[in-house]
């Protein structure tokens, strides 16, 4: 999984069923928080909106993921079959951009190049980590 530059996990792989049995599609779930502030923070801008829109002007960025939610399809199947959401991914894959956060935590978990809106999120987000405890030259603030 992908980790930010202090160590702590950016992006848990999630089990396709909860333990109390309730399906749960999301894969690749966002745990640190100030990364999922700043994507929040995409998402009121509507980029979701814009990214949509481009989807069905772009064949070859509908290809792309379109290719992306085969993937996740497969991957989760292999983790373990759960009929209720089967052919259902997350984040508005294949059609629609629903969720940022989603696709933003699939492209820190498989890398680049496989998620394109994925990688367009985390390209416009820059070095998020910047200014945090995450950051390895961030220096605490002191009290006088």
């Amino acid at each position: 999984m992908s980790r930010c530059p202090s160590g702590h996990p950016n992006v848990v792989k999630t089990e396709p069923r909860l333990d109390d049995g309730t399906p749960f599609p999301t894969m690749f779930y966002l745990t640190c928080p100030r990364l999922a502030g700043e994507i929040g923070t995409l998402e009121a801008s509507g980029l979701m909106r814009e990214m949509s829109a481009r989807l069905l002007e772009d064949q070859a960025l509908a290809e792309a993921y379109q290719r992306a939610h085969d993937e996740y399809l497969a991957e989760r199947e292999a983790l373990g079959h759960v009929p209720e959401i089967d052919g259902i991914t997350a984040g508005g894959m294949p059609t629609r951009v629903k969720c940022l956060h989603v696709l933003a935590g699939h492209s820190l978990a498989k890398g680049p190049g496989v998620n394109p809106l994925g990688d367009e999120t985390l390209e416009l987000l820059g070095e998020w980590w910047r200014g945090s405890p995450c950051d390895p030259e961030w220096v605490a603030p002191v009290d006088d």
